[in-house]
């Protein structure tokens, strides 16, 4: 199983737009995905739509019983395959700024939890779709993962926001020895904008090979696809496939990563991992 936070400390930067994109590559490839629906603005759950739950992360997270899990984790409506632990506004209520052991713990149970309500896990990949701050609901989940995705944009105060995301998962690494940074995500990149151009090789310069290799274009497409609350593979636009073939990628080398923890993060993609996203 692989555990990964997808987080920014900026808002606006597409976390969510990543956590879908990633949900659609592995509907596609057949990896089951549960979705973890954190932000309080529960974007993720609204473009998943699954049915009505009777609880949802805030209960969870007040008790991570197999009570509450069983009533707050639902399909989405996407198909077979990815499922939604739904969000709740009420988490906000939940978001301590300095929350004590005990709080930051409660995902990390509650994932122990739904383990041990399966004879076999049915789950190869958990998305944790975390708040644009650094409170107990991000944290919680730098607690739970195993990895760690920082989402940006090619702009000044984005890269700063990474940059801080950034510090915030070595810091947590006191509290979960397994966390390691998994790379950095480029979104909404225009290849012809020299700002844009500009920005990466700043985030080049700070991260190194972090960088991830293949970053997510601006297109229309994304945008199209989740207010119409369907999977970016299936909106077969050719700006919708390009975008879903970043995807492949990136959900390749979280796999692959995953698997051996030795093996490093940072290199480019191999042949084997463009083959297996062009395959999906």
């Amino acid at each position: 199983m692989h555990t990964v936070s997808v987080l920014s400390l900026k808002g606006g930067v597409g976390k969510t737009t990543v956590v879908l994109g990633l949900a659609s590559a592995a509907l596609r490839r057949g990896v089951r995905t549960l979705v973890i629906d954190l932000d309080p603005q529960c974007n993720a759950t609204s473009t998943l739509e699954p049915d009505d739950t009777e609880a949802s992360i805030y209960d969870v997270l007040q008790d991570p019983s197999e009570e509450n899990l069983e009533k707050a984790i639902k399909p989405s409506r996407w198909g077979d395959g990815v499922d939604v632990l739904s969000g709740s506004e009420s988490a906000e209520l939940l978001n301590h700024p300095d929350p004590g052991e005990s709080r930051l713990g409660k995902l990390r149970d509650a994932l122990r939890t739904l383990r041990d309500m399966y004879d076999e896990f049915p789950y190869q990949l958990i998305l944790l779709d975390c708040p644009p701050s650094l409170g107990q609901l991000t944290r919680s989940a730098l607690v739970a993962a195993d990895r760690a995705l920082l989402v940006t944009e090619p702009t000044m105060f984005a890269v700063a926001g990474v940059q801080r995301a950034f510090e915030a998962v070595q810091n947590e690494r006191d509290n979960n020895n397994d966390l390691q940074p998994l790379g950095v995500v480029v979104n909404r990149v225009r290849p012809r904008s020299h700002e844009h151009q500009f920005r990466i090789e700043e985030l080049r310069d700070i991260f190194g090979p972090l960088v991830m290799p293949v970053a997510l274009p601006d297109r229309l497409a994304v945008q199209q696809a989740q207010g119409a609350c369907m999977p970016i593979h299936e909106w077969g636009t050719p700006g919708a496939r390009e975008v879903a073939l970043a995807f492949n990628l990136l959900l390749a080398r979280i796999l692959r990563v995953s698997r051996s923890r030795r093996r490093p993060v940072h290199d480019d993609f191999d042949d084997e991992e463009i083959q297996e996203a062009v395959d999906a």
